[in-house]
């Protein structure tokens, strides 16, 4: 009897995962289709090109926001529970609250972990296709750009052709050893600008002790410079932002290629916080289980379905906002990125432990 109720909450549970994923996905649809219907409007596509890629994007959304559709979940779930003789059934073949809140709680606990191996390389290959597609319709196309251990390479259009910029790898707004190959439309080389230092705080960027070599029908013309200024369409925080983007790699790909990508320009802190994040995601959807579970079965147990609405959509709300806090401080310095992973996981943890002390039935 006990394995028939087991199966009975699990199959039931995952229902609901389902259909609040489904609901969640048709809400992002929605919401998302707008934006690519505007980004297409103008170009020689398909009608149903926005639709397309839309499907692509929102998936990697719900995976970000699964700990809420967790919690969403768990809650209708028991509320269905509670409004049945359901609740009261499970009760009598020995299952207490603190037991049904930690079969919800290990289910979802595994079921981060099947999100993370499974279906997070197939959203992260779906992301990558989304942008890659959408970069191909865009305007910075004929703009390119590289960091790996050798340094930074640019390819930038300019009005009289383009440039190829190659420097030093820098993890500061000033750059070393930069070398500038200026282009005509027809790919000669028109010049080529050599400076020790650049700084690219702005996208005018202050080139110090520069030599330029101008090259004219087969001639090498030299010239000594000092301060020499260009624009470019990059400036060091465009290039730092470029480099921190995740979104297109699953939690393997971040751990087997964790040293190379710190070779090729990604930050190693937003490494590592990208890195806790997948991997506090589980603890989290088993702690948002259990925080549904307390106020669904003890802190809300007299209360009507519009008020279990309205508190979670008001705990959502805050704890949506403190991860947005957390990351904030992350970001300032105030605590390492990874830690700020695990500040939410830790307090709303220890908020709940403090209910499930006192959810068991006497």
């Amino acid at each position: 009897m006990n394995k028939v109720l087991l199966n009975y909450i699990l199959v039931n549970f995952f229902i609901k995962i389902a259909q609040v994923l489904f609901l969640g996905f048709c809400f992002g649809l929605i919401l998302n289709l707008f934006e690519e219907i505007e980004f297409f409007k103008n170009l020689d596509t398909s009608v149903f090109y926005p639709l397309g890629m839309t499907t692509l994007f929102v998936p990697n959304m719900l995976i970000k926001l699964l700990p809420f559709i967790i919690f969403i979940s768990s809650m209708w779930f028991l509320l269905n529970l509670r409004n049945s003789t359901d609740l009261l059934s499970l009760k009598v073949f020995g299952y207490s609250n603190i037991k049904i809140l930690f079969v919800l709680g290990f289910s979802s606990f595994f079921f981060g972990w099947i999100v993370l191996f499974a279906i997070n390389p197939i959203t992260s290959v779906m992301v990558k296709y989304y942008e890659k597609t959408k970069s191909s319709y865009s305007k910075d196309i004929d703009h390119l750009i590289n960091i790996n251990k050798n340094g930074l390479w640019i390819k930038e259009n300019t009005k009289d052709g383009y440039r190829i910029i190659t420097s030093d790898k820098s993890k500061t707004h000033n750059l070393n050893n930069i070398s500038i190959f200026n282009f005509d439309k027809n790919y000669n080389i028109v010049e080529k600008i050599s400076s020790k230092t650049a700084d690219i705080s702005e996208n005018e960027w202050i080139m110090k002790d520069v030599v330029i070599k101008k090259f004219s029908d087969g001639v090498e013309r030299k010239e000594l410079a000092g301060n020499y200024v260009i624009n470019s369409t990059y400036n060091y925080e465009k290039i730092k932002n470029l480099f921190k983007n995740f979104d297109t790699m699953s939690f393997l790909e971040l751990i087997l290629n964790y040293n190379d990508l710190q070779e090729r320009g990604y930050n190693k802190s937003l490494l590592d916080q990208s890195l806790n994040s997948m991997l506090s995601m589980p603890f989290f959807l088993f702690i948002m289980t259990a925080l549904a579970s307390i106020l669904t079965m003890h802190t809300l147990k007299k209360s009507n379905n519009f008020t279990f609405i309205i508190t979670g959509l008001i705990v959502c709300v805050i704890i949506f906002y403190f991860k947005d806090l957390s990351l904030a401080l992350g970001q300032t310095d105030r605590i390492s990125l990874s830690l700020a992973s695990w500040v939410p996981v830790v307090v709303v943890g220890l908020f709940s432990s403090i209910g499930v002390l006192q959810i068991n039935e006497k």
